[in-house]
């Protein structure tokens, strides 16, 4: 897998923690550096750790399923981009009362912006790349943006953030397809 298909993997699954980090932005209780730290740092580990596992699984069941392996890449993908566009078309807002760079919150957070990296892990097993690059990257990008996120959302509020959601579903799907159309027409 190149770099930049891996840069554009990483770019769609950071979608959603940049997302919730825009919304998160906007909140009065999460201005500082503090605050911004937490956030964009535990995004980024959760991102960086979900797809490692993702692929010590995939590695482990990849041979009781090798026949049907690029499909399942294929649909894991597809799964992923199109739960993130829905999500990009929802109408999720952080709660006023919430502070979401502060314990159960920010772990359930950071849970939930990256369960598809989970998934992006086992398709990568299934296509046999080795996880430690793309998983740095994948949390690098997503510290990144988190960062980036929490600091439009100071300054813009939550205008931006559900479009770039929808660009990261798409992006996946894309790559769902391209890997498909690789393994059922070119190899």
């Amino acid at each position: 897998m190149s770099l930049p298909e891996i840069l554009l993997i990483a770019l769609g699954l950071a979608m959603d923690a940049f997302a919730v980090s825009i919304c998160s932005g906007a909140k009065e209780i999460t201005r500082g550096l503090r605050p911004t730290f937490r956030l964009s740092f535990h995004f980024g580990l959760f991102q960086f750790l979900m797809p490692i596992l993702g692929w010590f699984l995939g590695s482990w069941i990849q041979d009781y399923i090798v026949f049907i392996d690029h499909w399942i890449a294929f649909g894991l993908l597809a799964f992923v981009g199109v739960r993130m566009i829905k999500s990009g078309f929802a109408k999720d807002e952080v709660p006023d009362n919430l502070d979401p760079s502060k314990g159960m919150n920010l772990v359930m957070l950071s849970i939930a912006t990256s369960i598809d990296a989970f998934a992006i892990g086992l398709s990568f097993a299934m296509l046999k790349v080795n996880i430690w690059f793309p998983g740095i990257v994948i949390g690098v990008v997503t510290g990144i943006l988190s960062l980036i996120g929490v600091q439009l959302g100071n300054k813009l509020g939550i205008r931006f953030g559900k479009k770039m959601e929808l660009i990261g579903g798409a992006i996946l799907i894309i790559i769902g397809v391209r890997i498909l159309f690789e393994h059922l027409y070119i190899n």
